[in-house]
């Protein structure tokens, strides 16, 4: 008998802490109106320390300290890369602050506020050069119902710098080929207005012209970018379109889906773009984050410094 106490206890006590994490991603799709995949994101590391502090018999995240948040950073250090520790530990704090300000709890001070997030160094993303994106562009073998299709999301990417999930995003009706723009709903659903290349525009026509009414299907909604059965995209399968002709084109770089992103940024960059320009156009909240493409632009400045100076 007392076993199935104690078992009734415990789960009533996970009840809690699952219901108070589940207050708090309410609380950021409702009023903070945040993405999917950045709830779900809040939502595994939460889970995560939830796990942590039940194996070491914690009853409630009001008995969270210090102490036990150091004890879960050094759990954290051994199997997790710094970025994901700070992004954890972001998490974490702005759930407590949750905790204190929406939700009726005897929490009164967040116990991570006096730590410090990992530094990050600050990494380069990888780029493309021009002759390599002209490369991989024309390895689809557009006469065929895919290839076209193909052809057409990498220009698309190039020419405006999209994020993946904006991609397979895209309606039909977000296209405005009058003025050669296309409306993107980037991170938390924000509305930007991106210019869009003539080139990309070219294939966008004629890929509907030919291409997409032939996969289309009833349940294919406006989405401008189907599979072969007629739904959307997955991430996934834009991943593998850009591996697959990566490969044709012999391109030995890392590539992954937001490789044409830094790349489009970078391009604009070098061919004299102001970096407020390249902010609205990638859609960034904060211009800090558009300026690490000034430091790819530097390195780009010494290579050529290094390889046509006489003394380089």
């Amino acid at each position: 008998m007392r076993v199935k106490k104690k078992k009734n206890h415990d789960n009533a006590e996970n009840d809690v802490k699952s219901a108070q994490i589940r207050s708090f991603l309410l609380y950021l799709e409702l009023e903070k109106s945040l993405s999917e995949n950045t709830i779900s994101s809040y939502e595994f590391d939460l889970n995560k320390f939830k796990t942590f502090v039940n194996s070491l018999g914690v009853d409630s995240f009001e008995a969270i300290n210090e102490e036990l948040i150091n004890k879960f950073l050094l759990h954290l250090k051994k199997e997790n890369k710094a970025s994901t520790t700070a992004r954890i530990l972001s998490s974490l704090r702005q759930f407590f602050n949750h905790l204190i300000d929406k939700q009726k709890t005897s929490v009164t001070i967040n116990p991570l506020e006096f730590f410090d997030s990992p530094k990050l160094g600050r990494k380069l993303p990888d780029v493309l050069t021009v002759e390599e994106i002209d490369n991989i562009l024309s390895q689809p073998d557009v006469n065929t119902v895919l290839g076209l299709r193909d052809k057409t999301i990498l220009e698309t990417m190039y020419a405006c710098g999209l994020r993946v999930s904006e991609v397979i995003d895209l309606k039909t009706s977000n296209l405005i080929v009058n003025d050669m723009i296309l409306r993107v709903f980037g991170k938390g659903s924000k509305e930007r207005i991106v210019p869009i290349a003539r080139s990309a525009v070219e294939w966008i026509d004629i890929y509907l012209s030919k291409s997409r009414f032939t996969i289309a299907k009833p349940y294919s909604e406006d989405h401008l970018f189907l599979n072969w059965r007629g739904r959307k995209l997955s991430r996934m399968a834009i991943w593998d379109i850009m591996n697959k002709y990566s490969k044709m084109a012999k391109i030995e770089k890392n590539i992954h889906p937001h490789i044409f992103r830094h790349s489009f940024a970078t391009h604009l960059l070098e061919g004299g773009a102001d970096l407020r320009s390249i902010q609205e156009m990638l859609g960034h909240s904060d211009i800090s984050t558009t300026q690490i493409y000034t430091h790819v632009d530097i390195t780009y400045l010494k290579e050529v410094h290094k390889q046509f100076h006489p003394r380089g």
